[in-house]
């Protein structure tokens, strides 16, 4: 069965040679129980890794069944270990973590049995070791002759023709030495068993040859009994460990060590953590660069808002409105767009307050009043103010209560009281503005009823229309600062007719304006409008106030004046634009395309901001993704060196698992789902851990600050990382234990 022939094994350390054994001839038949002895250091536990297939040879040939084997490689030893060699370590190399039957167990797993084949023969093989009432319980708490029972156990359920034991009675008593001898010596008839021991005694009467070394040689090699050797050699039935065995091995490795699964755990959790922190930290900064920027007409560049209109250029009507509601990312429209971007002033001219302020619908307000109540009326407001804003840095009793115009900011605060609205201050929330994030407009904002919001849009439609008068066939411009053929409602002026300065006779050869056609055509970037009026009459300076209604014939000379309802209908318009606000920017693109499906032209207000930093963006994007990858690296060789630590005490169990007969391959498949099961649970944990955040069962800051900047398409990013990091470290670590023969490996860390 095992033939040596001329067989030296050296030990080569730091440039020098030892010796193992040298010129060792040898063979060894099926059906012997073979002794092997002699004194602390001549060698025989050598001879026994080497013809178990544990360690390799320098000089000379080893056979096994007549093959040469000098040529074999670790893979090749592997298989010789798996087909024919069952080992009994001198320290039991047994898995305290596991109980009795999954020790034995395990070799049946990693020779490829399936699990439902494993059951009754594992209990059968234990109860011949007589363990059947410890089948349960963890190793490390059994006797050292119930460890080596187990031993035992695990390598009869092997089935090789070949049992090797190191030292089987080494760490028992005169007791259980016999009986674990007598075990062996039932193993014994139709196999090979080699037993190493330095205690000649207690095996003697057992053996059928008995090998003596000395210094490395063999001194004598003494047939005591004749055996009959079996004609034919079956190894050990054995097939690839299958896919589940791979998992259920991993699994339970992961949980049978609490404390090393808490460990491996913590250190996952904190790449998870300091990997999206990192990314989040970077996007906020990526971010905030990005929201740098003005216009100057928007006011509210929020990231969140979007600018719609209808693709054929109609106004927006209520049924429009529902469908944008149904929208499941929308959280509010602004109807009148426009007053987004515009300036009001609450002026109280007694007291000399005047507020600047965004105007906002009441319905809108969200926030809770530092002091007083929700409006009640249509002429009530209340104020959103920072606390250090000159009129209330005393407190809001500055403002509150107190009567205002709302006037829009072009107009001159001295202005007749006509062209203003009177309104109180019902209502005002004090608050201290975060400057991390850029503000958008005015740090105030008004809020006022819908009826008062409508009616400023129509000033509105006023500032921002071009205003042309068509008369005695020429064309002349509408300015607010110049009165000439300036549009003036006047209550005094029929409908359907116009008034104009009794010098607009002379532009006619008969001297007379009147029942002459005027064309008042209105353009903005919302609509057009044309009315058709005829003159009525005309005015002087004596008859101005008579017929208009107005005093100053300075001031308003030129102007032409209409009726108040003709002047309501160029200005009195549905909304032609719109704004609407998203809950999450994460929502922006998928909310354009839905609005698009509506018909609607649909633009992010952020796309019409005009940004100088650019390039600093740029740099911000490059540093982002450097520090990323300086970050990985770091924190992978880092993890490396703490996993391996960690690991350090699981040497042994993948060694144990190369001496039973799993492949490289195998063992390093079984750390990799070890490893990936602890990285997925830690990142899983944490991910929960958001999820509570966002649901708002917990509420931290720091995770809001990850939720707010990190997308799904991050997270599962940062999980792949995760999972690469994990395989990596796996390589690496099986890498290093596959680097020596199995006995060196196993040496080095015991």
């Amino acid at each position: 069965m095992l033939k040596l022939k001329d067989v030296s094994k050296f030990y080569y350390n730091k440039g020098l040679i030892a010796t193992g054994f040298t010129k060792i001839n040898l063979e060894l038949k099926m059906g012997e129980f073979v002794v092997i002895t002699g004194e602390s250091g001549s060698g025989k536990s050598t001879l026994l890794n080497v013809l178990s297939g544990l360690d390799s040879y320098e000089e000379g040939e080893m056979y096994i069944n007549g093959e040469e084997t000098s040529h074999y490689t670790e893979k090749d030893f592997e298989d010789y270990r798996r087909k024919y060699i069952a080992n009994i370590f001198q320290s039991f190399n047994l898995v305290n973590s596991y109980t009795v039957y999954q020790n034995v167990e395990l070799v049946m797993l990693l020779n490829g049995y399936k699990k439902s084949q494993v059951k009754q023969k594992v209990l059968d093989i234990i109860e011949k070791v007589g363990l059947t009432e410890f089948k349960n319980t963890k190793v490390s708490k059994l006797s050292g002759g119930q460890k080596q029972r187990v031993a035992i156990a695990r390598a009869m359920i092997k089935e090789t023709p070949i049992i090797v034991a190191d030292e089987p009675t080494g760490n028992l008593d005169s007791a259980s030495s016999k009986d674990v001898i007598e075990l062996l010596k039932k193993v014994a008839k139709d196999r090979l068993v080699i037993v190493v021991t330095h205690n000649i005694e207690q095996v003697e009467e057992y053996a059928t040859r008995i090998i003596k070394m000395h210094d490395g040689r063999i001194i004598e090699n003494k047939e005591i009994k004749k055996v009959n050797i079996p004609e034919e050699v079956e190894e050990s039935k054995y097939t690839k460990i299958t896919t589940a065995n791979k998992y259920r091995l991993g699994i339970r490795n992961t949980f049978n060590i609490v404390p090393k699964f808490l460990l491996l755990f913590a250190v996952f959790l904190f790449i998870t953590v300091a990997l999206l922190s990192e990314y989040a930290s970077f996007s906020q900064t990526e971010y905030e660069a990005n929201k740098a920027g003005h216009n100057f007409f928007f006011n509210d560049l929020s990231p969140e808002r979007i600018i719609i209109k209808k693709s054929d250029k109609t106004p927006f009507f209520s049924e429009d409105y529902e469908k944008i509601r149904s929208i499941e990312s929308v959280n509010y429209i602004i109807k009148d767009d426009i007053v987004l971007d515009s300036t009001i002033i609450a002026n109280n001219q007694e007291e000399g307050i005047h507020i600047y302020g965004n105007l906002r619908q009441t319905e809108l307000y969200k926030g809770n009043l530092t002091a007083g109540r929700m409006p009640e009326n249509i002429d009530e407001i209340i104020v959103e103010i920072p606390q250090s804003y000159y009129y209330v840095r005393n407190g809001a009793e500055g403002i509150l209560n107190k009567k205002f115009t709302l006037k829009s900011d072009y107009r001159n605060l001295n202005e007749n009281e006509e062209e203003s609205y009177n309104v109180k201050i019902v209502g005002v929330q004090l608050y201290e503005p975060s400057y991390s994030f850029s503000s958008y407009g005015s740090d105030v904002n008004i809020y006022a009823s819908e009826q008062y919001l409508q009616t400023y849009r129509k000033d509105l439609n006023q500032k921002y229309s071009n205003i042309k008068t068509l008369f005695a066939g020429k064309y002349y411009e509408s300015q607010d600062w110049n009165s000439y053929f300036k549009i003036i409602p006047s209550s005094k002026v029929p409908l359907g007719a116009a008034v104009v300065s009794n010098d607009a006779n002379y532009s006619f050869k008969d001297n007379s304006a009147r029942n002459k056609a005027l064309k008042i055509e209105l353009e903005n970037i919302y609509y057009k409008e044309e009315l058709n009026l005829k003159v009525s009459n005309t005015y002087t300076k004596n008859s101005f106030t008579r017929i208009t209604g107005y005093k100053d014939y300075d001031q308003n000379n030129g102007a032409v004046f209409i009726n108040e309802e003709d002047y309501k209908s160029l200005f009195n318009k549905p909304s032609y634009q719109s704004s609407v606000f998203i809950k999450d920017e994460k929502d922006l693109e998928e909310t354009l395309l839905k609005l698009e499906e509506l018909g609607l032209l649909a633009r992010p207000v952020k796309d019409f901001k005009v940004n100088e930093g650019k390039e600093i963006l740029q740099i911000i994007k490059i540093f982002k993704l450097v520090v990323t990858v300086v970050l990985i690296l770091a924190l992978f060789f880092i993890s490396y060196f703490i996993i391996r630590i960690i690991l350090k005490s699981r040497n042994v169990y993948f060694t144990t698992l190369r001496m039973l007969g799993a492949t490289n391959k195998n063992v390093k498949r079984i750390l990799d789902i070890e490893l990936f099961i602890n990285s997925s649970i830690a990142y899983f944990s944490f991910i929960i851990f958001i999820l509570l955040n966002r649901f708002e069962i917990l509420n931290i800051e720091f995770i809001k600050t990850l939720l707010k900047f990190l997308s799904l398409r991050e997270y599962i990013l940062m999980y792949i990382i995760l999972i690469i990091m994990s395989w990596l470290i796996s390589r690496r670590f099986s890498k290093r234990i596959f680097k020596k023969s199995a006995i060196k490996t196993y040496n080095e860390e015991v």
